[in-house]
């Protein structure tokens, strides 16, 4: 009996390990093409926990077979390291730019008035005073947003997203910074409510290419965030979840599918703009986590801030159980980027804002 059991927890440790692996490399896979295994990426904390679990129990029933979580965590040390980075924060070294990527919610908080949301991202920008800060969703007549943003930056732009067949404004991408917009481009791909833009700055003379992106979002109803928080609270019953789960699998699918062009589109762009020499910096809500093809792709050629200079999870979603990172800055070559962090002091959204030190390496750009 306990060579049986002991062949069985062998068994189950190396499918664990498997598994883990195949999940920290499911990014390599387009969701056009498989979109069945699009949503996976998601599930790695899991088998980062098991594999953990197991490599615990190994060391006290059977040490010599601690090689198997081991070896698994070696394998997947990138997508680990991607996922979850470890790095202590520092000083910034003298005459770095400090930037900013939120997506503000239109300025709009369910458990505070707009009044009080603006008050708050503006009373948040005057304390930490970024030289350029991506907003998506930066759309707000009421409170006059944009008039406030004026009297903090010097320079502001948006570029407008409205619905396929709407007449109305449904989105808006912003930029605020203390650097002259030299001009603006729309990221042309396909989306119901969702875009890029692409901001040219003049810094030190020197013409960066700004993107700010808001790729495909999951388009999630109340009813749809109510019944997930059900689910992981066990309130329904086996039909009914496996239903709900079903449901919510199917949008994700979806989303992940469409999200997938995008950010082919925005990966094109940026190595154009590279390829004229233009520095290149990458804001955006990217609606995918760590562990997606979105957001490897849109990385391709590029430093991921966070997984360079951030530390633990960076969730940056706050609502509705879907605690993840998928706010984004990325930068080229021409960057060191510093002390990459969400904060999440703030709540007049349902994002929390991501931030990050840049020190110029290198100047190759035309522009001068």
């Amino acid at each position: 009996m306990k060579k049986i059991l002991l062949s069985l927890f062998t068994g189950a440790s190396v499918v664990s390990a498997v598994l883990m692996v195949l999940v920290g490399y499911s990014d390599r896979l387009n969701p056009v093409s498989y979109p069945m295994l699009s949503w996976l990426g998601m599930t790695l904390p899991v088998f980062i926990v098991i594999n953990l679990i197991m490599l615990f129990l190994w060391i006290l029933i059977k040490w010599r077979r601690i090689w198997i979580p081991i070896v698994a965590f070696i394998i997947c040390y990138g997508p680990i390291r991607t996922y979850i980075p470890l790095h202590s924060h520092g000083t910034p070294p003298e005459g770095c730019i400090k930037v900013m990527s939120y997506n503000v919610c239109g300025y709009a908080n369910k458990t505070f008035t707009a009044q009080q949301c603006t008050d708050s991202i503006v009373d948040f920008l005057r304390r930490e005073q970024p030289d350029i800060a991506c907003f998506q969703e930066d759309q707000n007549a009421g409170q006059d947003a944009y008039g406030r943003m004026k009297a903090i930056f010097a320079y502001n732009d948006t570029v407008h997203i409205k619905c396929e067949g709407e007449s109305e404004l449904f989105n808006t991408m912003g930029i605020h910074t203390r650097f002259p917009i030299l001009k603006k481009e729309r990221i042309a791909y396909k989306s119901t409510s969702n875009g890029s833009a692409a901001f040219f700055l003049c810094i030190d003379g020197d013409t960066v290419v700004v993107v700010n992106n808001h790729l495909e979002s999951f388009h999630l109803s109340e009813d749809d965030r109510q019944g997930y928080k059900d689910v992981l609270k066990g309130n329904m019953g086996r039909d009914s979840a496996q239903a709900e789960t079903k449901h919510l699998v199917k949008k994700v699918i979806e989303a992940n599918v469409k999200r997938a062009p995008q950010a082919d589109a925005v990966h094109e762009y940026i190595q154009q703009q590279l390829a004229k020499g233009h520095p290149v910096i990458v804001c955006g809500d990217f609606n995918d986590t760590p562990i997606s093809y979105a957001r490897r792709t849109v990385a391709k050629g590029l430093t991921d801030c966070y997984v360079e200079s951030g530390s633990g999870l960076g969730i940056s979603f706050n609502q509705g159980g879907f605690y993840f990172r998928i706010d984004q800055i990325m930068c080229s070559s021409h960057f060191i980027p510093y002390n990459c962090e969400v904060i999440s002091t703030i709540d007049a959204s349902d994002h929390y804002p991501i931030v990050c030190w840049m020190e110029m390496s290198h100047s190759t750009c035309e522009g001068k």
